[in-house]
């Protein structure tokens, strides 16, 4: 079995969970799927956890943990100890839009969109290849799986955390 028919199998049995699911906030479904359990983790050490479960709407940007083991050694680590905990909440929020965006919502071409950390922007990119989000350093994002509902909002499954910095420019 090839790895694009692999991922798009994952997406359906995802995507058909998460319709069966719809009566969850982004929190509960993020913390019943393993593959976010970084993430969930971070949350609840930025004590993000209950303004996420609010009513939103929300778009979250939602990194699997391999994103967060791509990173730097040692770097999750660092974040998720008490005394970085703003930092902590800086690149969360970095991954949140105050709007409950669909991937259709999302313009052809490049745009910026301002997260929660409104000191940023991210610069997302929707063609016939997917959505792509650049972040501050320049990387690039791409959404694996786009649109799991939520009750408070909707997420989409990013292969790399996003990182604050340089705003990223725009094509």
């Amino acid at each position: 079995m090839n790895a694009t028919f692999k991922t798009v199998l994952t997406a359906l049995a995802i995507t058909s969970a998460a319709s069966t699911a719809h009566a969850n906030t982004i929190v509960e479904i993020a913390a019943a799927d393993d593959r976010f359990s970084t993430l969930v983790a971070a949350v609840g050490a930025a004590g993000l956890a209950d303004a996420l479960s609010g009513p939103g709407p929300f778009t979250v940007y939602a990194p699997i943990n391999d994103a967060f083991a791509a990173l730097p050694e040692g770097t999750v680590e660092t974040l998720l100890k008490p005394e970085n905990k703003g930092q902590l909440s800086d690149v969360l929020l970095y991954h949140v839009d105050d709007r409950k965006l669909s991937a259709d919502m999302i313009p052809a071409g490049s745009t910026y969109f301002k997260p929660m950390l409104t000191t940023e922007r991210l610069c997302i990119t929707s063609g016939a290849d997917g959505v792509k989000i650049a972040d501050g350093t320049g990387a690039m994002a791409n959404v694996v799986i786009a649109d799991i509902q939520a009750d408070n909002g909707v997420i989409h499954v990013i292969d790399k955390v996003l990182l604050p910095g340089n705003r990223p420019a725009c094509h």
